[in-house]
């Protein structure tokens, strides 16, 4: 495929415009503004504008991270990028003090991510869906960046910040009627009076899911399906959050395997499969309750795993097996989600041939050096991770806990390494065609 004799071309090129890589443009912005070596960057979204798990954007749904763990304050406490300058700017900073709240609402604080959004929009391209990363001829610190729809520009520096995708058992396909929960706000307007709903999952998700479909359906069944006994609480308390720390990153990296493994099983329930005491006890109270008024809508089968699940034409049939008795319940229902959790977005498929020169581990993992660099020794330019580092770097990888910091150290990795006296004009003056 030709490409110009001049193209546009950037200190870094960020792939998705989620949480993670907007965080990082606010803190090339401010990089810039202090007057220094100034960063070209340009990230591209192949959604039409900037959204964050939308389809779960639930009225009463609050955050389960602190406001100070915002895009910015842990990089940079002064900043005009952050939550509470987004409060002040909206008129509602005393009310939000006076509300005695650390954890905002889901929709505000989605508020909030669209408001820098758009203090930073110059950076963005919104309908722009990277197709492959590809090297330069004759130019070993570039890459080509090459959209779908054609246009072509060239970085020094990539930066994977393309989120997670929703997870589904393999034997299960997407229909209108079988859904994963990221879209549940998107759909849900198409059922009407539903007999019954089913949700797969024991996580938070699930148990917002749960609670959403029993409120919005007040004459409909809903049957929570899940293999634990009970939802299990997240640990949000002061010492277990430590596992979040920017300095428990540097601890986990340098660990040995067996070490953060075992860290990683102590701590999960900081995140994996977790769920708020507060609505764990709001569930609970609503089973109890339907028990002393006689009529169960609200049906736990906990200790169960769907074993076959069948489309028919006047809804889905689900068989739940009971992993203790191995007894089997058919159910009949109009709907069923499933809230069974995201798995990191593998940048492998964007890399092409690049891909073959990224380092990988015994278990096939990419190799990620401590400031989210990829491991590729023949390769002069950068390619960074922002999010899918759970191995090598620890349960913050794709979390909002320590996004403000893990900007800040991948920026000042691509200043750092960054040509002294670089020749701007030879940039330009690379031609190929491929």
């Amino acid at each position: 495929m030709p490409v110009p004799q001049e193209v546009p071309v950037y200190d870094l090129v960020g792939v998705g415009f989620g949480p993670s890589n907007l965080a990082l443009a606010i803190a090339v912005t401010e990089h810039n503004a202090g007057g220094g070596d100034q960063v070209t960057a340009r990230f591209l979204e192949r959604q039409p504008r900037f959204g964050w798990h939308r389809g779960m954007l639930l009225d009463n749904a609050t955050m389960q991270v602190s406001f100070l763990k915002d895009l910015v304050t842990m990089r940079n406490p002064a900043s005009e990028f952050s939550f509470l300058s987004y409060l002040h700017s909206q008129g509602r900073l005393v009310d939000f003090i006076n509300h005695k709240n650390l954890f905002p609402l889901r929709i505000e604080f989605h508020d909030y991510l669209e408001w820098s959004a758009e203090k930073v929009g110059d950076l963005v391209s919104y309908d722009r869906e990277v197709d492959v990363i590809a090297p330069v001829p004759g130019a070993d610190t570039l890459f080509d960046v090459r959209t779908a729809d054609g246009e072509v520009m060239r970085a020094r520096n990539v930066v994977f910040g393309t989120g997670l995708r929703p997870n589904l058992p393999e034997s299960v396909t997407t229909s209108d009627r079988i859904w994963h929960n990221h879209q549940l706000l998107h759909r849900i307007d198409r059922i009407t009076d539903p007999a019954r709903c089913v949700v797969v999952g024991a996580g938070q998700s699930a148990a917002e899911v749960t609670a959403f479909l029993h409120d919005r359906f007040p004459r409909a069944e809903v049957c929570s399906v899940f293999a634990r006994y009970g939802y299990s609480p997240s640990d949000d308390s002061s010492f277990a959050n430590r596992i979040f720390d920017p300095d428990a990153v540097d601890a986990f990296y340098t660990a040995p395997e067996d070490v953060k493994r075992r860290l990683m099983d102590y701590h999960g329930n900081t995140n994996y499969s977790a769920v708020d005491l507060e609505l764990i006890d709001d569930l609970y109270r609503r089973v109890y309750r339907e028990k002393v008024q006689g009529v169960e809508r609200l049906r736990i089968f906990n200790a169960c795993r769907p074993v076959d699940v069948d489309e028919t034409e006047s809804g889905v049939r689900m068989a739940i097996e009971s992993l203790t008795t191995g007894e089997k319940t058919v159910l009949d229902a109009d709907l069923v989600v499933y809230a069974t959790g995201y798995r990191p977005a593998d940048p492998s498929s964007l890399l092409g041939e690049l891909a073959a020169k990224c380092r990988r581990d015994e278990q096939g993992r990419l190799r990620v050096e401590r400031d989210y660099r990829l491991v590729a020794p023949d390769l002069k330019a950068g390619l960074y991770l922002q999010g899918g580092t759970e191995h090598s770097h620890g349960i913050t990888a794709s979390l909002l806990s320590n996004t403000a910091v893990r900007v800040g150290e991948i920026l000042t990795s691509i200043v750092s390494r960054r040509e002294p006296a670089f020749d701007w004009s030879a940039d330009y003056a690379v031609t190929g065609v491929k």
